[in-house]
């Protein structure tokens, strides 16, 4: 049996919450388990939008890259 590993070198994340705070633990909870695979932040992009009822959603896209 023949194993081949390759090297991650590019990882997009999607991320939704209803607080701001939330939104921030999940996003932080994630860089820590990225670096454990070499992967460290390049971009974020985040909004919040309001639903019909009032509620708001906070989401972020997380762009990881590894430093080679």
């Amino acid at each position: 049996m023949d194993f081949q590993l390759e090297l991650l070198k590019d990882k997009v994340e999607f991320f939704e919450a209803t607080s701001i705070k939330d939104l921030e633990k999940k996003i932080n909870d994630q860089i820590v388990h990225n670096q454990a695979i070499l992967l460290h932040v390049h971009s974020v992009s985040h909004q919040m939008f309001v639903t019909e009822d009032g509620k708001r959603i906070y989401s972020a896209v997380v762009h990881f890259k590894a430093k080679i």
